[in-house]
């Protein structure tokens, strides 16, 4: 067993962790490694939002634009694709992409067939809006979750190992504890979000230093028949539940935006697997509601009531506390509520 931050990324704790050093987890899990090489990696939503059946084809062609770029040299070294229904009820497509390293990805970003197409006229007179939320943690500022060691999903799918068994899980405050930023810094909010462009067009949010990511993933591809019935029959429903909360009311206790997504293949058809895409003005904020919200704890005791009958099922988690400069949002004709656009302020204001 060994500690979630690994060696190189160790230093005395000016901050103490949530348990003594003599806790020991009830059950295994373990997180991705992360290269002596790697100082930062790139995690990146590219979304298409549409409304109306009659904008489908437009909306899977832009998304298929969109993934064709990733074929490019330099492109992500994982990508997956969902789908979801936003409050506003507009249909969005997301591709979620991760690079190992930033450099890879300023390259292509760089590519005149990437940056052509997004700056290109024609992404404002589309009749589908888009966007694209690229944040670049540094390695002592995101952790991952797995209770399991293959296969891994996210950001862990383009990292170089697993680690042993950790110690950091199982108790509230593990979920910062696993981050090797935390040993010194309480990694606060500073700022707000700001909006820069037109508000009818192109639009660009600017990130406030600390704010918060998590992407918390379901998997139950491989249940059996009973296991997936008491998934979908009574711990689905309280998870739902959770995440309408946030998505319609989250603002109010500091989550910027939630999207519960579901995977869909190359063709649009729905995968068992879900996760949730959610912003948080700080670290603070997200803990607070995980460890005492009603709308969260209903999910923890359904889980935790059931969990011994799902074996199978797959849970995972990435949290990334993202620096001001490591951030770039960008909304072209999208609606106001879009992601982080419903909370930034107007430049100048």
């Amino acid at each position: 067993m060994e500690s979630a931050i690994d060696t190189h990324l160790q230093c005395p704790r000016t901050l103490s962790r949530r348990v003594p050093d003599e806790y020991r987890p009830p059950f295994p899990i373990w997180v991705a490694r992360v290269g002596r090489d790697v100082t930062a990696v790139v995690m990146g939503y590219f979304g298409v939002q549409y409304r109306g059946e009659e904008r489908r084809a437009e909306a899977w062609a832009t998304l298929r634009a969109i993934t064709d770029g990733f074929a490019l040299d330099d492109g992500p070294g994982g990508w997956d694709l969902t789908h979801h229904v936003d409050a506003q009820g507009y249909d969005t497509l997301i591709a979620a992409a991760y690079w190992r390293d930033t450099a890879t990805y300023d390259r292509w970003l760089a590519r005149p067939e990437v940056a052509g197409w997004w700056d290109a006229p024609e992404r404002l007179s589309a009749g589908v809006g888009v966007f694209r939320e690229i944040l670049a943690p540094g390695v002592d500022r995101f952790e991952t979750l797995y209770p399991f060691t293959e296969g891994l999903p996210g950001v862990g799918g383009v990292l170089d190992d697993v680690s042993d068994q950790v110690t950091e899980h199982a108790y509230w405050g593990a979920m910062r504890d696993r981050i090797p930023r935390s040993q010194t810094d309480r990694m606060s909010p500073d700022g707000e979000l700001r909006a820069e462009g037109d508000p009818s067009g192109r639009v660009v949010v600017r990130g406030h230093e600390n704010v918060a990511l998590i992407r918390s993933g379901q998997d139950w591809t491989d249940t059996p028949p009973e296991e997936r019935e008491l998934y979908l029959g009574a711990i689905e429903p309280a998870l739902a539940d959770a995440m309408d909360f946030l998505r319609d009311r989250g603002q109010r206790i500091g989550c910027y935006s939630n999207r519960y997504v579901r995977n869909v293949d190359a063709d649009g058809v729905p995968l068992d697997t879900t996760y949730a895409i959610s912003y948080w003005r700080s670290l603070d904020l997200l803990e607070r509601w995980a460890e005492s919200h009603p709308s969260h704890l209903n999910v923890f005791v359904a889980f935790v009531s059931r969990a011994r009958h799902v074996p199978s099922l797959r849970l995972y988690h990435e949290v990334a506390v993202i620096d001001a400069g490591s951030q770039y949002y960008e909304y072209v004709n999208c609606h106001a509520a879009t992601g982080l656009l419903r909370d930034s302020v107007e430049q100048g204001q």
